[in-house]
């Protein structure tokens, strides 16, 4: 299996129409892929036509990959399974009124996933900043919906020392965001 480097190098190089690094993309990910399609579409022939369609669509796409989010091989894998699930789909509906097929994915697409998973390390990189009892303060009170007052219980310090923490935290977050 190729390195996540050569294969950022690869979409990269394919965006700018380049047929070598298209050609080294598909030795190098295909098996993995066509593993996908066909436990999606469990048809090894439809599996093959796919895997094409696939090919098409990361050559097409390739300009839209942004590197430094997720690995190379998830946004391949989830163009290929949703591909795959939309060809089920399709496939259903011609079978018959399967309410299912009819439903759009209303999920983030590969190019939205790979952006919020970027996004989440960098927010995640940042908490590792704070000292661990102000940044499970700060998950608490803006994940978990605590109350000031429970947070301050639950750290045992003084509701107004539980403020200037949570204040001083946000502060620190996003000044370490924007940097």
């Amino acid at each position: 299996m190729a390195t996540r480097d050569e294969i950022d190098t690869w979409i990269a190089r394919c965006a700018l129409g380049d047929r070598a690094a298209f050609q080294n993309l598909y030795d190098h990910t295909s098996a993995k892929l066509f593993g996908v399609t066909l436990r999606v579409l469990k048809d090894r022939s439809e599996a093959e036509d796919a895997l094409q369609e696939i090919y098409v669509k990361v050559w097409k796409g390739a300009k839209r990959y942004a590197t430094g989010g997720a690995s190379p091989m998830t946004w391949l894998i989830t163009i290929a399974r949703n591909h795959a699930i939309d060809r089920l789909r399709a496939r259903k509906s011609t079978e018959g009124d399967d309410a299912l097929a009819f439903m759009p994915d209303k999920g983030p697409g590969p190019e939205a996933q790979a952006v919020a998973a970027s996004e989440a390390q960098r927010v995640e990189a940042c908490f590792d900043t704070l000292e661990p009892d102000r940044a499970n303060a700060v998950r608490r009170a803006y994940l978990d919906g605590d109350s000031y007052a429970d947070l301050a219980r639950h750290f045992d310090v003084p509701l107004n020392t539980m403020r200037t923490w949570l204040r001083r935290s946000l502060i620190k977050l996003r000044e370490c965001l924007e940097g």
